[in-house]
């Protein structure tokens, strides 16, 4: 009796463990049919794009922890109107872009972006806008590199505080049993979340099909926890101080009904950076960036950025 209760749990630990190395794997064959561009980066493959005018004023788009870069479909149309050249990309782990086991920390999203610039030979005066976790992306660069960024935009934007559950807590600061949990339930959570989104218009086309897809490529779950246990692991608290002190534009654009991001940040961020120009939008979730792309647009015209 104790020999197969100890095989079932054994099948059971497997089942999770199985299906994401059963899971597809990017390679160039799966790349073929991929629109854009292709960088090899020390990290590894990453998937670019560029839109809009060709001597614009660079825009830099970073996406967020679960998306990619397709997130920006909406905005990157209206941004292109109003003149600038828009850079887009997959992080690593998502999309397009190779799935590196390394831990997905500050500097290795930081390596990320300032390689991919240095690939397309993008200098200084460029303009940040930064998604969820592109958001804290983007705050860690422009902390580094003051000299280099016009204006840091942000849409409900990390690093000021999450809204974690017991159980996304647990994972996050549990080694090997939270690593079995995430490939567990973190697929069907992000199903859920995508399904209460669906009645929601999108100026993303099938937005839905196209974030439940990353769920079929091996390593984006793992990603997606060494995301939360590393750059979306700690507040930047500084690094919007070193922003504030330098004297770089900053506009930050929320949603109302944002059940991820904590409404509180609007005040950390006021109390943190007090020339940050921030807006709220009522009835917007989470899902701000595909949702209502028309009113983040018009927040952004309404605030070009005072050099």
């Amino acid at each position: 009796m104790i020999g197969w209760v100890l095989l079932l749990l054994a099948v059971v630990i497997a089942i999770p463990l199985v299906i994401e190395l059963t899971r597809k794997r990017m390679t160039q064959d799966t790349r073929r049919d991929a629109l854009g561009k292709f960088a090899t980066l020390s990290q590894g493959v990453v998937h670019y794009d560029w839109l809009g005018p060709t001597r614009g004023p660079v825009c830099v788009c970073i996406h967020g922890l679960t998306t990619s870069s397709y997130v920006w479909g909406g905005l990157a149309r209206g941004l292109a109107l109003m003149g600038f050249r828009i850079l887009i990309f997959d992080h690593y782990g998502r999309g397009y872009s190779d799935r590196p086991k390394a831990a997905h920390d500050d500097a290795f999203y930081l390596t990320e972006l300032e390689e991919l610039l240095a690939h397309e030979n993008v200098g200084g005066d460029i303009t940040l806008i930064g998604y969820s976790m592109g958001g804290a992306i983007a705050t860690l660069f422009a902390a580094n590199h003051p000299d280099r960024v016009r204006q840091l935009i942000l849409l409900a934007p990390a690093g000021m505080g999450l809204v974690r559950s017991r159980l996304n807590r647990f994972i996050t600061q549990t080694p090997l049993i939270g690593d079995w949990l995430m490939l567990a339930f973190f697929p069907r959570q992000l199903r859920k979340g995508i399904r209460s989104e669906a009645a929601f218009k999108t100026q993303v086309e099938n937005i839905g099909d196209k974030q439940q897809a990353e769920l079929n490529w091996r390593g984006f779950v793992p990603a997606v926890l060494s995301s939360l246990r590393g750059v979306l692991g700690h507040n930047l608290k500084a690094e919007h101080q070193i922003i504030h002190r330098a004297g770089i534009p900053v506009l930050a654009i929320w949603g109302r009904e944002d059940t991820v991001i904590s409404m509180s940040s609007v005040g950390v961020l006021a109390e943190w950076s007090r020339n940050a120009h921030q807006e709220v939008i009522d009835g917007a979730t989470h899902a701000l960036t595909y949702t209502h792309a028309d009113q983040v647009l018009q927040i952004i015209r309404d605030n070009p950025p005072k050099l």
